[in-house]
This record gives C-alpha cells, sequence and structure tokens, in this order.
C-alpha cells in the first residue's frame, strides 16, 4: 500500500455523531474505537468518546476523526490534522523527523502504540498538526 495523505478531523464530544453524519452523506464502512477500548482515557468520564474513527467510501475517499479530550485545547474551525499512514515505516519516520524539526515540535514521540502500529504526532514550523502511522498488518485498517 502506498503511503496515504487525507484530512484528520477533531471534535468535542461530538465526533461520533459527525462521524454517522459522513457516512450518511458518503456511504462506506465506518469503524471507530473509543478512548477506553485501549485504555486511554486519563478521565473515565471520557472512555466512550471517539480515538479514532475512519470512514473508508466504495470510491476511495478516507476522513477520520476523533473527540478531542476535555484536557486538551480544542478551537473549532482550525481543529484538523494531516494524516499520513502506510506500510514503510522509513518513508514515514523520515517525513515525520522533517515535520518535527527545524522549528516544529514533537507531540507524541513516533513509537509502537497501544493498537500495534509504529505512531506519531508533531506539529510542523508553521503550525499545521500531522499524524504520522506506520501499519503493522492485520489491525492497520484501524489505527489512525
Amino acid at each position: 500500500m502506498p503511503t496515504i495523505l487525507n484530512p484528520y478531523i477533531s471534535f468535542r464530544d461530538n465526533a461520533r455523531e459527525a462521524l454517522n453524519f459522513y457516512q450518511s452523506v458518503f456511504g462506506g464502512d465506518l469503524r471507530v474505537s473509543t478512548f477506553g477500548e485501549y485504555q486511554m482515557a486519563e478521565d473515565p468520564a471520557e472512555a466512550e468518546k471517539v480515538m479514532h474513527g475512519m470512514l473508508t467510501t466504495p470510491n476511495g475517499l478516507v476522513l477520520m476523526g476523533s473527540d478531542t479530550p476535555n484536557h486538551m485545547e480544542f478551537s473549532e474551525g482550525s481543529a484538523i490534522s494531516i494524516s499520513l499512514s502506510g506500510e514503510d515505516e522509513t518513508e514515514l519516520r523520515g517525513y515525520y523527523d522533517k515535520l518535527s524539526g527545524e522549528g516544529g515540535a514533537v507531540t507524541v514521540p513516533m513509537e509502537k502504540s497501544p493498537w500495534g502500529d509504529v505512531f506519531g504526532m508533531c506539529t510542523d514550523r508553521f503550525g499545521v498538526a500531522w499524524l504520522v502511522n506506520a501499519n503493522a498488518g492485520e489491525r492497520a485498517a484501524d489505527a489512525p
């Protein structure tokens, strides 16, 4: 699978509703994982919030999204990240290193994730947020 570039939208408490809406618009397969499923909820009240949702349409569109935990800053309208995903970890680490270097910032180090893939988040020098995921096999379709 080649590296894929697709939008990743952040929400505050309504990611599941929004992703279900987008599925009604575009059709396709929607997969949703919660913070609780991966023991990633810092606040137990947020366990059912969407940690990662991915809509894949029959014609190849991919739209991802998640709820922003309450402890993280959220600004509606500017709540979009760019997600890079694929199987070539070396290629993806190279992008991550360049994006987070020289004026950029590491948000989540690029390392093995609870879902088995290698994952990291960073912000580039222009303030654009990036999610980078190197697929590890079977669960690749369910990961960010």
